[in-house]
């Protein structure tokens, strides 16, 4: 029996065991969906403490459901480590670790370059391996598969490598890593055939093949691109319609009547998670490459990063109506998590939001149900409790993040003003003089 049909087998009858580096938002949701399918999954990360939950049952990733992961636990289906040795136990690892930008909107590739050579350094005959974390096209066969290929072994022959982009959106209540359709492309043909198989082992969305890992790398990069610049045309088209004394959410709400041709974005105070406000520039920089200027992209990061200080000069301005300059004022701002219903910080534009008020000298609190406390800029922040007595101590209140949870008749009723970046308070039927919208 080949190497190929070996690994197969162990897939296909479920005795293959399953590494996933990177217990994040992607990994850990990825290794609990193989767990569930029937494999034994070992967890690897760098932080002690998220292994040790893992180990105890205990959850921290929203799209995980508690009482799963106790039981997968018990179970023994599930294992979290720091301990990489243990690379050597398993058949199929999923890389899943985070790719941010430097300081210089460049790739930092740091994480998967040093998960890479965790793996390497217990590559062994008959494995497979899948990049999920989000790069530029290339990375796989330009990066990874050098640095496994140092021990020896050859791709598509004694290993199996692949990628296949994660697809997460954190709150989402219909699509969760279990039913999202998922796209797979191999280095060779045989190291497609095997990642496919074990994800059709695993999951319920449609498993669909490309040719390459390079296609594989540009349709990610291509899907939050598209998102980022739609934004930033949302956006744009915000500042002019506030400009003009135009509604812009009630034209986004007529535009949304064609049934073709049209896909409803919503501006907001600027975009925010591990995905959207990042991965298009790595494709701006890989574009260096080639001898191109991706100009739509940058311009379109440019109007997404200048959200968060029009909100604030806007806040100023209507401030100012009140007589009540900027500096000084008490600034409550609703939600700090970059969307509605999560506990999700990553590149929330709410932290620069707190930036430009603060360079201004506002006085800023803010409230999240769901994120008690952060630190930001070595200053740490603690959320105030949303009482009729917080609300009306504040000179404005901001709506950065419209989750769920909030009761918008009571803000408005109790707010000396509100500024509604979100649209969140289009229900409210009383005391709408008090809102102004973005």
């Amino acid at each position: 029996m080949s190497t190929k049909e070996m690994l197969l087998e162990k897939i296909q009858n479920k005795t293959a065991v399953i590494g996933v580096v990177g217990l994040g938002y992607v990994g850990l949701p990825l290794a609990v969906e193989k767990a569930k399918a029937g494999y034994k999954v070992i967890g690897f990360d760098i932080q002690q403490k998220r292994c040790d939950m893992v180990n105890e049952g205990h959850n921290y990733i929203g799209d995980v459901v508690d009482e799963e992961l106790a039981e997968l636990v018990k179970r023994g289906m599930i294992y979290a480590t720091t301990d990489y040795s243990r690379i050597a136990e398993v058949d199929c690892v999923a890389i899943c670790v985070p790719t941010p930008l430097d300081k210089y909107k460049q790739p930092d590739i740091t994480y998967v370059v040093n998960s890479t050579e965790s793996i390497a350094n217990y590559l062994h005959k008959g494995m497979l391996v899948v990049l999920e974390s989000t790069t530029y096209p290339g990375t796989t066969e330009e990066v990874v598969k050098p640095i496994l290929e140092k021990t020896g072994l050859k791709c598509g022959e004694d290993f199996y490598l692949a990628f296949s982009p994660e697809r997460v959106d954190p709150g989402n209540k219909f699509f969760k890593t279990k039913n999202t359709p998922k796209v797979v492309g191999g280095v060779t043909k045989d190291c497609t055939e095997i990642a496919a198989t074990l994800y059709r082992n695993v999951l319920e969305g449609e498993i669909f093949t490309v040719s390459s890992p390079a296609v594989a790398e540009m349709e990610k990069i291509l899907e939050n691109t598209f998102r980022n610049i739609n934004v930033a045309l949302v956006n744009e088209m915000a500042i002019l319609c506030e400009r003009m004394g135009i509604d812009v959410w009630e034209v986004i709400e007529a535009a949304k009547t064609k049934p073709y041709g049209f896909m409803a974005f919503y501006p907001g105070p600027g975009l925010g998670g591990h995905c959207i406000p990042i991965d298009p520039f790595y494709l701006t920089w890989k574009a260096r490459e080639y001898d191109y200027h991706t100009r739509l992209i940058e311009i379109a990061g440019e109007i997404n990063d200048y959200m968060p200080e029009f909100v604030v000069e806007k806040a100023s301005h209507i401030l100012n109506d009140f007589k009540k300059p900027l500096n000084g004022s008490k600034v409550l701002l609703l939600g700090a998590a970059y969307k509605k219903d999560i506990d999700d910080l990553r590149e929330s534009p709410t932290l620069k939001v707190i930036e430009h008020l603060e360079k201004r000298n506002a006085k800023v609190s803010y409230n999240d149900p769901y994120i008690p406390e952060f630190t930001h800029n070595g200053k740490h922040y603690v959320s105030v409790e949303l009482t009729e007595e917080t609300l009306k101590d504040a000179d404005i209140v901001i709506i950065t993040t419209d989750h769920s949870k909030y009761d918008y008749d009571f803000i408005v009723k109790n707010a000396k003003v509100v500024f509604d970046t979100r649209n969140a308070t289009k229900e409210v039927l009383e005391n709408r003089d008090k809102i102004i919208k973005l």
